[in-house]
């Protein structure tokens, strides 16, 4: 039986603009140029057609009636997140152009558009004049050690969002390499020449952190005996990873919402704010959803935030990736420490990637070093790597789960010391009645408590 030759669907291209004489010129130019062309005239009409025709690509106006291009922009991404949108506009600014890109606009491109321009613009985002494509994926990403499809799917998302300066989201359980990927999309950007910096919102104080991201002027506060520029503008021109957004306070989030929606920083004390060109990549190992839900974070700076959500399975998702895991950091230990490589025998290879591994890659990590470290000869018995997956420290208390528990413990010393007397406790704390309650109801304990058993005593 002679096999059918099977037709190759050409790109699907949807053009949105309220100009019906625009909509005509476009759809002949990619007409000629062999792409199959859906035209509407509004951002409603667009979204409907998304759903039916499903595009390769859209191309939008910016200033459109009902919904302009912005709107639709945040909702294409809100359901589809790797859909490239390239935006058009006759009356383009800069702060546009800005909030374009990073709300996901693949290109921004000024009216009146050559036709040569406007095809290139889209077979670039499309691929389609890239025969190495699938090197590039297979090159992105090259420090996360893989073999399973899960990771790959997830590589080949990053790479797809990779250009551009689209803010995403990167979720995953503590230890599965947040940071790691999120330097992968860096360094796959037109921004890797510049710097990446990450900070970790929850390992620094709630009262130093908006000095550390926005900076501060000489005075602003005691201790403040210079000027610090902050981390936005030192990572200006590249991108800023803020690492466990989940544990940034309420009042920094509004900041922090301000910042994104008109990318400019005010340093703490003073008067005026500095423009900033900074891409956002952000990750948390806490459940963002249900912190809003909860009230203890922003839904509209979870939203701005979460353009592309990217999710790192834990290694328990990957078995397949173990053995390749293992062998890659036995074999960088070595090469740190110029001996030769061991090797885990058998039954301890068995053991280990069998292992539920709830610290993930850090976890993995720190058994590998401390098998090798310890064991003497070559070969990495089963006893050892039973020792070393025992003895790991990955039960040790995160520095928020030790803060949150100091914290608890605290309170209730005060409450016991002040006989549940809250004015007192909020005193002895250094916090004001409002701060104080917020605090108590954040750690589920009641003042009232507390006189009850002061009464039972004196009974």
């Amino acid at each position: 039986m002679a096999k059918k030759n099977r037709v190759k669907k050409s790109p699907r291209i949807l053009i949105v603009d309220d100009d019906c004489d625009v909509l005509v010129l476009f759809s002949k130019w990619l007409k000629a140029e062999n792409f199959d062309v859906v035209a509407v005239e509004s951002g409603k009409d667009a979204l409907a057609q998304i759903s039916i025709a499903r595009p390769d690509l859209v191309v939008t106006d910016l200033i459109m009636d009902e919904m302009d291009g912005m709107a639709l922009l945040s909702e294409i991404h809100r359901q589809n997140p790797l859909l490239p949108v390239i935006m058009l506009s006759g009356q383009a600014k800069i702060p546009d152009a800005v909030k374009a890109t990073h709300l996901g606009s693949s290109a921004f491109l000024t009216k009146p558009i050559e036709k040569e321009e406007l095809v290139i613009e889209i077979r670039k985002y499309l691929h389609l004049s890239n025969n190495d494509e699938a090197n590039d994926v297979q090159r992105f990403g090259e420090a996360i050690i893989h073999r399973s499809s899960k990771m790959a799917e997830l590589l080949e998302q990053g790479k797809a969002v990779a250009d551009g300066d689209i803010t995403v989201f990167i979720s995953g359980e503590t230890g599965t390499g947040k940071e790691v990927l999120a330097k992968a999309i860096h360094e796959a950007s037109a921004r890797k020449d510049q710097p990446f910096i990450g900070v970790n919102c929850g390992a620094i104080p709630d009262q130093l952190l908006e000095s550390e991201l926005f900076g501060h002027e000489k005075g602003a506060f005691t201790g403040a005996l210079s000027h610090h520029e902050g981390l936005f503008k030192a990572a200006d021109g590249g991108t800023l990873f803020l690492d466990e957004i989940g544990d940034m306070p309420l009042d920094l989030q509004v900041k922090l919402l301000r910042v994104l929606q008109d990318f400019q920083v005010r340093p703490v004390g003073s008067v005026r704010s500095i423009p900033i060109n900074v891409r956002i990549i952000s990750a948390t190992h806490t459940n963002l959803d249900r912190a809003v839900k909860a009230g203890n974070f922003r839904a509209d700076l979870y939203y701005r935030l979460n353009v592309v959500p990217l999710e790192i399975p834990s290694l328990a998702e990957r078995p397949e990736d173990i053995e390749l895991l293992l062998e890659h950091y036995l074999e960088k230990f070595a090469l740190k420490k110029g001996e030769t490589k061991k090797v885990f025998s058998p039954d301890a290879l068995n053991y280990l990637m069998t292992a539920s591994w709830p610290g993930n890659i850090r976890q993995l990590i720190n058994v590998v070093d401390l098998c090798a470290t310890l064991n003497k000869t070559s070969v990495i018995p089963l006893s050892m790597a039973q020792r070393a997956l025992g003895n790991d420290e990955s039960d040790v208390k995160t520095l928020k789960e030790a803060k949150h528990i100091f914290e608890r413990d605290y309170l209730i010393s005060v409450l016991q010391l002040t006989k549940g007397q809250v004015a007192s406790s909020a005193r002895m704390a250094g916090r004001n009645r409002t701060e104080f309650y917020k605090l108590l109801n954040a750690h589920n304990l009641d003042p009232s408590d507390f006189r009850v058993i002061v009464e039972d005593e004196k009974k």
